[in-house]
């Protein structure tokens, strides 16, 4: 497991997951099973994570795909909590307290942190990649900008 906050490394850390990405999504191209494996792959390489998943947009709702961790709520509004805002803004949300968060949904009440990441192919919501912490504060600003290099990696290696 890669400890990107302790290492200092920042994004040299997350050159470093960008070709284990690369590596592990070359040859598959379908969607579920390359969410699978980078929900899984993100759980296990990125220290203090408590959930790591996908939501995807169906029908203008939210809902949920694969994922580690916790159960989870099934479906989102868009424009609710913190999945539902990245979704509707189109814009990252990396949020140090999520009891902060007005209108935060608590599916895990171990989570404090969070940082959801839009999926946006051609111009269309698919849905969002969400990464929850128990610790607050958990994610940085280098966090944020490694994770979406990784969905750039997963949204051009997959068909979607």
């Amino acid at each position: 497991m890669i400890d990107l906050q302790a290492s200092g490394k920042g994004l040299d850390g997350y050159g470093l997951l960008t070709a284990q990405l690369e590596s592990l999504l070359a040859g598959e191209r379908d969607l579920i099973a390359n969410a699978a494996q980078f929900s899984a792959f993100l759980y296990t390489q990125m220290d203090d994570l408590n959930w790591a998943g996908f939501y995807f947009n169906r029908d203008e709702e939210l809902v949920l795909g694969p994922f580690q961790g916790q159960i989870a709520c099934v479906r989102i509004a868009i424009g609710r909590g913190v999945c539902g805002t990245a979704a509707a803004t189109r814009q990252t949300q990396r949020v140090e307290d999520v009891h902060a968060f007005a209108g935060h949904i608590a599916c895990d009440s171990a989570s404090n942190s969070e940082l959801v990441v839009p999926l946006i192919k051609d111009g269309r919501l698919l849905g969002v990649l969400d990464l929850d912490s128990p610790s607050v504060g958990r994610f940085s600003e280098e966090d944020q900008a490694g994770v979406e290099k990784l969905v750039e990696i997963f949204l051009r290696l997959t068909d979607c």
